[in-house]
């Protein structure tokens, strides 16, 4: 004998698919089924076109007088005058203000003008970390705001806020090209 059993002759039996071949049908009657319902349409493929003859002679006609048309002056509407944006209420402004150049104390002046301009200042501090000009940050939603308080500063850059910034407020960096 060998490693293998010895068969007898007479079995005779039925070979299961294997369930991978059983799910891969499984799945291409589906993609057939939905290729189906998706591409069906309610509405008749062809419609009639008229039929039209042409007649081998042809028919006199007679040429039909060609209708003058006089420029008449068009009345243009006067374009509406766009809307203005609403003004921005400086004292319902959160303004934060921060200090990344070596001039002690900038943060602490710079808040002060901006509360005397009627921001709402809830915050100084130094900054951490590497901004090439003084900028005044900002949420999209207060970027009109942003261009105001940067006027009130002095502050030419503007900016839209970026993390970890917060995004209810305006955030001014003050670096040392501000005075």
């Amino acid at each position: 004998m060998g490693p293998f059993p010895a068969r007898r002759l007479d079995q005779r039996g039925v070979a299961l698919s294997s369930p991978m071949a059983l799910l891969s049908v499984a799945a291409v009657v589906l993609a057939g089924a939905a290729y189906v319902a998706t591409n069906r349409t309610d509405t008749p493929e062809k419609t009639a076109a008229p039929v039209v003859k042409h007649s081998a002679t042809p028919t006199p006609t007679t040429p039909s007088p060609t209708p003058v048309v006089r420029a008449t002056p068009t009345h243009k509407p006067k374009p509406k005058p766009k809307p203005k944006a609403p003004a921005v209420k400086r004292g319902s402004v959160y303004v934060e203000v921060y200090n990344n150049s070596g001039v002690k104390g900038l943060a602490g002046r710079t808040a002060g003008r901006a509360q005397g301009a009627g921001w709402q200042v809830v915050g100084s501090d130094n900054w951490y970390g590497t901004i090439s000009a003084s900028t005044v940050y900002y949420p999209a939603r207060l970027h009109a705001a942003a261009k105001l308080l940067a006027k009130d500063l002095g502050i030419s850059r503007l900016k839209p806020a970026i993390a970890p910034m917060r995004f209810d407020r305006l955030t001014v960096i003050l670096t040392s090209d501000y005075s």
